[in-house]
């Protein structure tokens, strides 16, 4: 997995779109409505995902969502190092 979480929405078209490192070739997979995983055709590592009709999961300030994704998350040495 990538060590740099790279986070887009696209308002007009209603999309957000996380991907886990550089971004790469990769196949994607609807696991839930409007939610698609993307995997590295080589490895088959997870490398993102997206989200379409955003909006329409989180309509309010409130809500929230449990993606199916697991995550180790880290701080990154540059934040480290300030501390």
């Amino acid at each position: 997995m990538g060590n740099q979480l790279r986070i887009a929405y696209d308002k007009e078209a209603d999309v957000l779109d996380v991907s886990l490192g550089e971004p790469r070739a990769a196949v994607s997979r609807e696991v839930e409505d409007d939610l698609f995983l993307r995997f590295d055709l080589g490895t088959d590592e997870m490398v993102g995902f997206c989200l379409i009709n955003f909006s329409r999961w989180f309509h309010n300030a409130g809500d929230f969502k449990v993606l199916p994704i697991v995550a180790d998350l880290a701080l990154s040495d540059t934040l480290r190092d300030r501390e």
